[in-house]
């Protein structure tokens, strides 16, 4: 039975692709790679205002983007162009996010620097009026000031995203963890917001997995508290009792219950990743097992990197649940 089991491991390999299956956009970021900012124009102009892969392929290619001058050269190349304005804002959000990264927690970003790329996402706001994006990416920056923004100017910012996609699910999360107590906030207020946008989320949306991405949230708080001293107690119950359970059904039934039929988008890949996550961990085994059939190999480094071994992890539920 052992080798059995090693042998179905052994043909079994998760595929963390950081693309989700998107051929058109990894292209797109290997011409970043090498210099080029053509092949980025031409992939955010077919996309057009398909909110989903468009916010999908801006996300990823700001990662990209960060660490070269591929989008600079792009502006200066095509200045008036909304799509470079939006794709730099992006951009100056994960490069002021990395130089956190570097300063380590308890430090602080530059004002002034944290100041500009607000400017950035307003500025390519009024670029491409439409676009959700640079109100994604503002609540995205809010959380590095130190003390957070003003309320009335984090729910202009919202309302904003709203106005634009009310169904937004990267800036919906983006308040989220605003609200964690990671950040500006508490488990309370984190739980509030999530289950609020998750209540009245339309039947197919993907806005109720808020709530695992807050008990992710939550559960990465506890970890960070307890570095150093052990592993973290209590595990199996932050995920196993029974609110936590009835949230993971009340997602599946809300959003897979009235997704229209098809074969998973890219966009989809991670927040069903952080549904299977719950389920698993939840020990719900038809949730879990429904979802990972829906993935396949399609695994997403988050959240599976936060409680231990993304591949070990979804390996082992995935042999365990669909055998």
């Amino acid at each position: 039975m052992a080798g059995r089991r090693r042998g179905r491991s052994a043909r079994f390999r998760p595929d963390f692709d950081p693309d989700c299956g998107d051929r058109a956009l990894t292209e797109a970021r290997h011409d970043i790679v090498i210099g080029r900012w053509q092949g980025v124009r031409d992939l955010l102009r077919a996309t057009g205002d398909h909110w989903g892969p468009r916010t999908h392929r801006v996300r990823l290619l700001a990662h990209a983007a960060a660490r070269s001058t591929v989008v600079e050269a792009w502006r200066a190349a095509e200045p008036d162009d909304p799509d470079a304005a939006v794709l730099r804002a992006a951009t100056e959000v994960v490069r002021v996010f990395d130089r956190a990264i570097e300063v380590g927690r308890g430090g602080s970003v530059d004002r002034a620097r944290l100041d500009a790329a607000v400017m950035a996402c307003l500025g390519a706001a009024d670029a491409r009026p439409a676009d959700p994006m640079p109100w994604a990416s503002l609540l995205t920056v809010a959380r590095l000031y130190e003390h957070g923004v003003g309320r009335r100017e984090l729910r202009g910012w919202w309302d904003e995203l709203r106005r634009r996609d009310p169904h937004h699910l990267e800036g919906h999360a983006q308040l989220v963890r605003y609200w964690s107590a990671r950040w500006h906030g508490t488990h309370g207020a984190m739980y509030d917001v999530a289950r609020d946008v998750a209540g009245a989320a339309p039947p197919g949306s993907p806005l109720p997995v808020l709530v695992q991405i807050a008990r992710v949230e939550e559960y990465r708080h506890i970890a960070e508290a307890a570095r150093g001293r052990g592993p973290v107690r209590g595990f199996d119950q932050h995920w196993k009792h029974e609110l936590a359970a009835t949230e993971v059904r009340r997602t599946r039934d809300r959003w897979l219950g009235g997704r229209a039929p098809g074969p998973v988008r890219p966009e989809e890949v991670e927040p069903l990743n952080y549904l299977a996550h719950g389920a698993c961990y939840a020990g719900l085994a038809d949730v879990a097992g429904e979802v990972l059939r829906m993935l396949g190999a399609r695994a997403s480094w988050v959240p599976w990197s936060y409680t231990g071994d993304p591949a070990e992890q979804y390996t082992r539920w995935r042999e365990q649940l669909l055998r």
